[in-house]
Formats: structure tokens, C-alpha cells, sequence
């Protein structure tokens, strides 16, 4: 059951602007810094929340893609990291690569998508 209006995102939204309108501007020092890091932190759950199933999801596809077989994803992410340790996968392997690249891509994008910028 989806729950009414304010969304989980929009309630973060709301606590993060008062952080930074409010809150920061109105003290100094420690508080401050901790504010920022309160500030980042709502913004990366937001992320989160907003591009995790979608980048979850092309993470997913992608080991499907590599490994031939579906599963729980961390159980494809072991055997990929497996495989690339015994070599039954070629590191230099294109599909790998565009695969590393485009999950590392969607990873920086949720934590921190200034790092991301082209």
C-alpha cells in the first residue's frame, strides 16, 4: 500500500531544506558542519529512494547479461567478482567493462552526482 501525500521523499525534501535554509544559516562552527553532513546525508537517501530500483535494476540486467543465468543480485555480484578472479571472465572483456563503468556510473550518481559529471 502506497502511503498518502507528504511521500517518504518529499518528507526528506522537508527536513533537508530546513537543515540548509534554516538551520544552517542560523548557527556556526560544529553545528554547522554537522548540519552539512545531515544535509548530504537526506540528499543521498533521496537519491536513493528516487534512482535505487532503476539503477538495482540495470545492475541486475547487466550481470544477467554477463553471467547467462538470473538470481539475487548480491549472489550474481559474488560469482561475477568470482569469475574475474579465476579468469573464466577476461578482464578486458567489453561487455565487463561497459557493465563496471555504467553500475559504477549509477552508484556515484545516488552518492554523490557531482563526481559524476562528465
Amino acid at each position: 500500500m502506497t502511503q498518502p501525500r507528504p511521500t517518504a521523499v518529499e518528507l526528506l525534501d522537508a527536513v533537508r531544506s530546513f537543515l540548509e535554509e534554516d538551520v544552517m544559516a542560523s548557527v556556526e562552527g560544529r553545528v554547522q558542519f554537522h548540519a552539512r553532513v545531515a544535509v548530504n546525508v537526506l540528499s543521498t537517501v533521496i537519491r536513493e529512494l528516487e534512482q535505487g530500483d532503476i539503477a538495482e535494476a540495470a545492475e541486475r540486467a547487466g550481470l544477467v547479461d554477463l553471467l547467462g543465468h538470473d538470481g539475487p543480485l548480491d549472489e550474481l555480484v559474488e560469482e561475477l567478482a568470482g569469475a574475474i578472479r579465476d579468469g573464466s571472465i577476461d578482464v578486458a572483456d567489453p561487455a565487463l567493462l561497459a557493465h563496471l563503468r555504467a553500475t559504477a556510473r549509477a552508484d556515484v550518481e545516488i552518492a554523490n552526482p557531482r563526481h559524476a559529471a562528465d
